[in-house]
C-alpha cells in the first residue's frame, strides 16, 4: 500500500497536506501485446488501490504504459527477475518514468487516520451506520481527535451525511442516550431499511440498533400468519413491523411518547394499518391491557359478525401466541406480569399448550454459566420453575464480558390462572392469587429447585 504523508499533531483537518508525488516505472509496449505482457509480469505490476496498471501514453496512440510496482525504482528493473528483465528488453518498446499525483481523496478513512492520529493497535474508524447516520462510541484517548476522526468518515463515506459519537449510557427508561455531533449535519431524524420494512425515527430519541437484524428476522420466523403477536417494548416496530408485514395481528406498545409516535408513522409508511394496534404504556400495565384488549375485540366482532357469533351462553376467547420482551436491561423483571394474567379464564383455555402464549424475553448475562443465571433469574421473578423445553439463544456479544440472550418458554397454567406450586426442600407449596407478591417471593426465590438441562 502507499501510504499518505504523515502528519501528526493536527488539531483540525488540512486536507491539502495529504500530497503525495510519487515516481515509479513502466513499460512502453504496443496495444497489441498488452495481454501478453500483463500475463509475463503479472507478480510485477503496481497493482495499487485505484490506480490502473495500464495507462495511456502520451507520446504514441500506438503504444500503452505498463507500471511496475514500486519497488522498482530504476530503469534497470531492479527487483524484476532475470527473466523477466530479458523479456522487457526484448520486447518492450522502451522504459520510462512516471509520476502518480495523490491526494487526499485517494486513501481511505484508515490510512487518513493512521497518518495523523497517534500510533495504536486500531483505529478508531468502526461506527454503526442508521440510515445517513454514522453512530461511534470512541474511548476516551481518541476524544482530542474526535471532530478530526468524524470529518474524516463524512468526507469518505458518500452515504454517511452526520457523525455522531455516544457520550452517555443508555436512558433506562426510553432507552435512547446522549450523543453529540462530529461532523455533518444537525439531522437526527432518518430512514432504515430492514428486510422489507422501512423504519423513520429520530435517532437522537428513540432506541435503534442496526446489529439486531438477525435476531429481529429469527423471532419472525417463528410467527405464522394471523396469529395474535404481543410486543411490549416495541421501539418503532423492528419487530412489530415485520410481524404485522408478515400477515400477524399485532398489538404493540413503547413507553417512550417519541417511539411511540413513529411506531405509528411506521404502521403508515409499511402499509400495515389495521395489522398494528399502537400503545404507550407502562409494559406491565400494557401486558394486562392488550390481554383485555385483544378479547373485547374478538366479542366484538363476534357480536357485529352473524355468521361467527357464538351459541346462546357461548363465551369467546383469544390469547396471544407469542409475547416479544426485548429490553435486556430489565425485561425479566417485568414476567411478574404474567402471574395470574389469565386467573379468570380457565374454563375458557382448554387447551392450554395451544392456547398460552409462548414468552420471548431478551435479556444481559455476564454470568460464566448464562443458561444457569438467566433461569435462576426468570424463576426468582415468575416464583415458580418453566416448564421443560425452554430455549436460550445467544443474541450477541455487547462487551467483552456482557453477552445478549434471548430466552423463549410457554406460560405455564399454574403461573397463568394464579395457582402456581413452587417446589421447595421438595415439598409442594401452594401458591395462591394472593400470594403473588415480589416480597414473598424473594424470601424463597434461591430455594426453588432448577433443572437447567
Amino acid at each position: 500500500m502507499i501510504s499518505p504523508p504523515i502528519c501528526r499533531g493536527l488539531t483540525t483537518l488540512e486536507r491539502k497536506l495529504f500530497h503525495k508525488s510519487l515516481e515509479v516505472v513502466g513499460i512502453r509496449v504496443p496495444v497489441n501485446s498488452i495481454a501478453t505482457f500483463l500475463k509475463v509480469l503479472n507478480n510485477d505490476l503496481l497493482n495499487q488501490p485505484k490506480l490502473r496498471n495500464v495507462i495511456e501514453d502520451p507520446t504514441s496512440k500506438s503504444t500503452k504504459i505498463i507500471l511496475l510496482k514500486t519497488d522498482v525504482e530504476s530503469l534497470d528493473l531492479d527487483h524484476l527477475s532475470q527473466e523477466n528483465k530479458e523479456f522487457v528488453k526484448k520486447e518492450a518498446v522502451g522504459i520510462v518514468k512516471h509520476t502518480l499525483e495523490l491526494n487526499y481523496d485517494y486513501w481511505g478513512v484508515d490510512e487518513i487516520l493512521k497518518a495523523i492520529l497517534p500510533e495504536g493497535d486500531e483505529m478508531p474508524s468502526s461506527f454503526t451506520q442508521v440510515g445517513h447516520i454514522a453512530h461511534m462510541n470512541l474511548r476516551v484517548e481518541w476524544l482530542p481527535w474526535k471532530h478530526i476522526i468524524g470529518q474524516v468518515i463524512l468526507d469518505k463515506i458518500p452515504t454517511i451525511k452526520t457523525v455522531v459519537n455516544k457520550i452517555d449510557i443508555i436512558d433506562s427508561t426510553f432507552r435512547n442516550f446522549r450523543m453529540e455531533i462530529l461532523a455533518g449535519e444537525d439531522n437526527m431524524i432518518t430512514e432504515v431499511k430492514e428486510g422489507n420494512c422501512r423504519y423513520r425515527l429520530d435517532f437522537s430519541k428513540v432506541y435503534w440498533n442496526s446489529r439486531l437484524h438477525t435476531e429481529h428476522d429469527r423471532l419472525v420466523k417463528m410467527f405464522k400468519k394471523d396469529e395474535y403477536i404481543c410486543d411490549v417494548f416495541a421501539g418503532v416496530g423492528p419487530f412489530a413491523i415485520a410481524a404485522a408485514k408478515k400477515g400477524c395481528i399485532v398489538y404493540a406498545n413503547d413507553l417512550n411518547p417519541a417511539s411511540y409516535k413513529y411506531l405509528q408513522e411506521n404502521v403508515i409508511l409499511n402499509k400495515v394499518q389495521g395489522k398494528l394496534k399502537a400503545y404507550n404504556l407502562d409494559g406491565r400495565n400494557f401486558i394486562e391491557t392488550a390481554v383485555h384488549d385483544v378479547d373485547a375485540a374478538l366479542n366484538s366482532q363476534s357480536n357485529t359478525t352473524s355468521s361467527s357469533s357464538p351459541a346462546e351462553g357461548q363465551t369467546v376467547f383469544r390469547t396471544f401466541k407469542h409475547f416479544v420482551m426485548n429490553l435486556p436491561a430489565t425485561a425479566i423483571e417485568f414476567v411478574d406480569a404474567f402471574k395470574g394474567l389469565y386467573k379468570d379464564k380457565e374454563a375458557l383455555i382448554t387447551n392450554p399448550d395451544d392456547q398460552l402464549p409462548t414468552i420471548h424475553c431478551h435479556c444481559f448475562s455476564k454470568s460464566e454459566e448464562p443458561e444457569k443465571d438467566i433461569v435462576q433469574r426468570v424463576v426468582t421473578v415468575l416464583g415458580y420453575p418453566l416448564q421443560p423445553g425452554y430455549k436460550i439463544h445467544f443474541v450477541r456479544k455487547v462487551a467483552p464480558n456482557k453477552d445478549m440472550f434471548c430466552i423463549s418458554f410457554k406460560l405455564d397454567t399454574n403461573v397463568a390462572f394464579g395457582s402456581a406450586k413452587r417446589k421447595i426442600d421438595g415439598s409442594d407449596v401452594a401458591l395462591q392469587n394472593d400470594e403473588f407478591d415480589d416480597n414473598k417471593v424473594d424470601g424463597i426465590a434461591k430455594k426453588i429447585k432448577v433443572d437447567i438441562e
